[in-house]
């Protein structure tokens, strides 16, 4: 039995491990037809972002890209692209531990809210007078939301951004597992304090999305497991006016982009068109 336990302690000890290790990769170069600036900048995170700024309309506004965990800037791509001809500057970046961005571990949101802040900083100084807004999708949004103090932005896209660490956690286990996996929860967010000294109450993003005041689009995939649409609910019942709720019938934890096609598009573009 004793070994059974120790057994049982040490997977769970690895797959928090696995879960955050950094995932470093090699960004192939931007297409040439969206004659992409290569741009690094320092982050309070400790890490120096790697990332790449296209020059839109002057005075359109610039979009900053978010991606999601395990992912890096060359995942915002197809968004860039129709921004782009939209007129808009846009921002991609790696957050820490991602892409070509160093980093020691993943922090689903903590470190790279710091990230997002710094990125925010080099668009304030880069073109400064133009209104920004956000993209940000999954871990991506939810380090917009964490990010202290607020992001200073114009408006906000949140894509499938989970409400607290806790549920995220017991959602992915529950859908790899099975649903009595979730008992395993509390030991893979002991885990954040224990390998980041981080404490699982500073993973919320449900307790920082009221205090962001400026219009938010919330978009949420119908069939989402990882972020089921009842949290997405009770994350746009928790944020403030101006919002909205977008909700992509048939969608997974996926690349809403993609699932969405020409309606996201469209959708975004308005949402930009109106609050930048």
């Amino acid at each position: 039995m004793v070994i059974l336990f120790l057994a049982a302690a040490g997977g769970i000890w690895y797959v928090g491990m696995a879960l955050s290790s950094p995932d470093r990769s090699e960004v192939p170069s931007p297409p040439e037809n969206l004659a992409a600036q290569v741009v690094q900048f320092p982050s309070a995170s400790g890490s120096t972002i790697h990332g790449w700024f296209i020059k839109g309309t002057e005075k359109a506004g610039v979009i900053i890209l978010m991606h999601g965990v395990r992912a890096n800037r060359s995942s915002m791509i197809e968004r860039a692209r129709f921004l782009f001809r939209a007129g808009y500057s846009v921002l991609l970046f790696d957050f820490q531990a991602h892409g070509e961005s160093p980093g020691e571990q993943i922090t689903f949101g903590y470190l790279e809210s710091r990230d997002a802040q710094a990125a925010v900083d080099f668009v304030r100084a880069t073109a400064p007078g133009e209104k920004i807004g956000v993209i940000g999708v999954s871990m991506g949004g939810a380090a917009a939301v964490l990010a202290q103090p607020r992001l200073n932005i114009d408006a906000i896209v949140l894509e499938m951004v989970y409400p607290t660490i806790e549920q995220a956690t017991s959602n992915r286990l529950k859908t790899n597992l099975g649903g009595w996996a979730s008992i395993l929860t509390p030991l893979l967010t002991w885990q954040l304090y224990a390998r980041l000294g981080i404490s699982p109450d500073e993973l919320h993003p449900i307790d920082r999305i009221g205090d962001i005041s400026v219009a938010k689009l919330i978009i949420a995939g119908a069939e989402d497991l990882s972020t089921p649409l009842e949290e997405s609910n009770e994350l746009y019942s928790r944020a403030a006016a101006p919002k909205e709720l977008w909700i992509v019938p048939g969608a997974g934890h996926v690349d809403l982009s993609i699932a969405a096609g020409e309606e996201y598009e469209r959708r975004v573009i308005r949402f930009f068109g109106e609050h930048l």
